[in-house]
């Protein structure tokens, strides 16, 4: 009980200081390097302005004054982009070295959604995999300002066939199964009286343990979605399903086509229709490796890791690779770099790929996968602005918030402060100086404390 009113009163005290703090003053950032995230050049030697939480100019250094009893902040040698938005989680299943149903609860959702934010992920979405009120009292505490942490979107309890939801067994139960138009429509309607920020279908058939989601559902899914004014995402795996879901309307695929890769007409279909792509890269290529690849000690990834989690975790994740099948691993690496020519088609395409790497699953730590999927999106073929882009306006475009995800006048002030230039190396958004939500600095020296205590009370 003491860990949750430790974790909670942090939460608090962090959002009424946001809150008081964005309000109370202006604040002018002066010397840095801009990204704006929208993929137009970034603007060296820049000032920035912020008043009330919002971005008010953008301009050179020296250009900008400073209003009365306003901050100023010297950033030379900085870079300055959007904060990060991750579009696939899955939060509340890990505590510690655990991996269970019994561990989605409210105390353990909060601490994922402040590894996220300690690592400059601003917003997240819970893509299908929830069940009960917990997600929804989150969310709407977070709208009042009674907890922080990332923001969390939800798509509430996902749709699929029979035993055709999610892969791990312990969350089984949380999702509607279904075998008719009716009950699929019925699901759809329940989810979105709930005030669901989108709709999740599984469509495969999970390796062959389940049937496929017959297509005439989910072309009914999408209608009804639609007439709901939400978004629908479908998980696929084969190719003649993302066709017959792109020529259908669906608005995102939740994964990359997996048993080919995607053709020149699937690409084109999807860029005639607007379909998101998000690439899932984190969980294929980390079993497609038979020793520990060299993320596992990249300095800044591995620091962002170990702050958030026990060292337990941190080894557990570092022997996992030790012991695999070499045929196998070869197996996994042909998969591995069908996704990657699949991807890097895509991003020579345009086509409108956004970040979301799978995160939560077991030991896809949230914030630490964020930024392993950045890393690994441009390792398949994406430049790093390409990459910026897919996780911050592009991302916010997805989930529908239009006042964040850009750096420009009337923008949420949401500020990730970096080391060093992510344009040079994507790597370097990794390299986290100041992060500011709404024009406010985020605590992450308090989140990590509050996270070190969750860890050692995971041990006991």
């Amino acid at each position: 009980m003491l860990h949750k009113t430790c974790t909670c009163a942090i939460l608090i005290l962090l959002a009424l200081f946001a809150a008081q703090t964005a309000s109370a003053q202006s604040m002018l950032l002066e010397g840095e390097r801009i990204i704006p995230g929208d993929g137009s050049p970034a603007i060296d030697n820049a000032a920035l302005l912020v008043e009330r939480g919002a971005i008010t100019r953008i301009g050179r250094k020296g250009d900008i004054a400073l209003p009365a009893g306003g901050a100023r902040l010297d950033l030379d040698g900085k870079t300055v982009m959007p904060a990060i938005i991750s579009t696939h989680v899955h939060p509340g299943f890990q505590k510690g070295l655990t991996y269970l149903a019994e561990n989605f609860k409210r105390e353990t959702i909060l601490d994922d959604l402040n590894r996220a934010l300690y690592s400059g992920v601003s917003t997240v979405m819970s893509l299908g995999i929830e069940t009960g009120d917990v997600m929804f009292q989150i969310r709407a505490d977070q709208a009042e300002g009674r907890v922080g942490g990332a923001r969390l979107l939800l798509a509430g309890r996902g749709i699929g066939a029979p035993n055709a939801g999610p892969g791990n067994a312990i969350y089984s139960s949380f999702t509607y199964e279904v075998t008719t138009v009716d009950q699929i429509r019925r699901a759809v309607q329940e989810q979105a009286a709930r005030k669901v920020d989108i709709i999740k279908i599984w469509v495969d058939d999970r390796g062959g343990r389940a049937p496929r989601l017959p297509i005439p559902l989910a072309l009914a899914a999408i209608d009804e979605a639609h007439k709901q004014g939400l978004k629908i995402a479908a998980h696929i795996f084969y190719h003649d399903d993302a066709v017959a879901l792109a020529e259908a309307g669906i608005d995102a695929f939740a994964h990359l086509v997996r048993d080919r890769e995607m053709s020149d007409g699937l690409i084109a279909s999807m860029l005639r229709h607007k379909v998101y792509v998000v690439p899932t890269l984190n969980a294929p290529e980390r079993s497609a490796h038979g020793s520990p690849p060299a993320w596992v000690d990249e300095p800044y990834l591995a620091g962002l890791l170990s702050d958030t989690v026990s060292q337990e975790v941190v080894v557990r994740i570092r022997n996992s690779f030790f012991g695999r099948d070499a045929t196998e691993v070869a197996r996994r690496q042909q998969g591995y770099a069908i996704l990657q020519r699949s991807l890097a088609k895509l991003a020579a395409a345009g086509a409108q790929i956004v970040l979301g790497p799978d995160t939560g699953l077991e030991d896809l730590i949230f914030g630490y996968a964020e930024q392993k999927e950045l890393g690994l999106m441009v390792e398949a073929g994406m430049t790093p602005s390409q990459a910026i882009v897919a996780a911050t306006s592009r991302a916010a475009q997805f989930v529908g918030l239009s006042d964040r995800g850009t750096l420009a006048p009337g923008k949420r002030a949401d500020l990730l402060i970096l080391d060093a230039n992510p344009l040079d190396d994507i790597r370097n958004t990794r390299r986290i100086a100041k992060l500011y939500l709404a024009g406010a600095e985020v605590d992450r020296a308090a989140i990590k404390a509050s996270l070190t205590r969750a860890a050692a009370n995971d041990r006991k």
